[in-house]
């Protein structure tokens, strides 16, 4: 497979753009938005600018990895010669599914359809298609030029054909590929997302604040980041997102979202991306400092 499409140009999407473009790839990158496109590419610029800063891409791969790179607003000619489609777009069900209709009337016969979701069915996804052996998650963690882990999830019906395919090529990406069954949040949300929901709760029910809830796991369980900015940089909606798939799909209430959680969300605070969240990023992601409404 030569030649690749990426469906959204939003953090994960110009994310597995930026590795495909560095791995050699011909990628087309789709967005309705066009100034979605302009940041989505000038984040990739900005990110193999880090690389080469480190000392682990040229000047001259960056140049080549960006000419690898072609954007369309219009979905017909961007999927129109793909072998594979990457799905990134908003973890809402009833997009997805609208997406992959469109994918499967748009695309060869032969295109393997992906989808980057972190809880949805792709069972699901899968049966709004017409090749349900060959839809697959392929979930990347963000960022994705840094983590190496891809989660590869097999629908019902996913053939071991196009398993082989994608796990070989995330090697190939130099990601390390691992292989789960298709439960609502699969392997990674399904332990993370009740980790951070039952951070919101203690917060929530005043067992202790902000920071002292992030410190308490950054320095007594070694986590790089603690829950609550964790599920700042993931987006609060995101996280919320997530653990409703849960919640529906396992009928258990140890899966309930959090009321504040659910009350930041419909306020639009919604963590890095909306400028606060649990904490407050008007001064930049690397000054966050607590958001005033949970000072003591």
């Amino acid at each position: 497979m030569k030649n690749i499409t990426v469906i959204g140009a939003g953090t994960m999407g110009n994310g597995i753009v930026h590795v495909f473009a560095q791995s050699g790839y011909s990628v087309s990158l789709f967005d309705l938005n066009a100034d979605a496109i302009a940041r989505g590419i000038a984040t990739i610029g900005k990110n193999m600018d880090r690389q080469i800063a480190k000392g682990a891409l040229s000047e001259v791969d960056k140049t080549k990895a960006l000419g690898n790179i072609a954007t369309y607003t219009e979905m017909a000619p961007a999927v129109a010669n793909a072998d594979l489609v990457i799905e990134a777009a908003s973890e809402r069900v009833e997009i997805k599914l609208d997406i992959f209709r469109k994918l499967d009337e748009m695309t060869k016969p032969s295109c393997i359809l992906a989808t980057n979701t972190s809880s949805i069915s792709i069972t699901k996804i899968a049966a709004a298609t017409k090749r349900a052996d060959k839809v697959i998650g392929m979930h990347f963690m963000n960022p994705v030029p840094v983590m190496k882990l891809v989660e590869i999830i097999r629908g019902y019906s996913t053939s071991d054909e196009v398993t082989n395919t994608i796990v070989a090529m995330s090697q190939g990406l130099g990601k390390v590929p691992v292989e789960c069954n298709d439960y609502p949040g699969f392997v990674a949300n399904r332990i993370l997302m009740p980790m951070i929901n039952e951070a919101c709760i203690a917060l929530f029910e005043g067992v202790a604040g902000v920071e002292e809830i992030d410190t308490i796991m950054k320095l007594g369980m070694a986590h790089p980041m603690g829950p609550l900015q964790l599920a700042d940089f993931i987006g609060l909606d995101v996280c919320l997102s997530i653990l409703n798939v849960l919640h529906d799909g396992f009928g258990n209430p140890k899966y309930a979202p959090c009321p504040l959680l659910v009350n930041m969300v419909m306020a639009g605070k919604l963590g890095a991306k909306s400028g606060e969240g649990f904490y407050d990023y008007s001064e930049g992601p690397k000054s966050a400092k607590v958001s005033a409404q949970f000072k003591k």
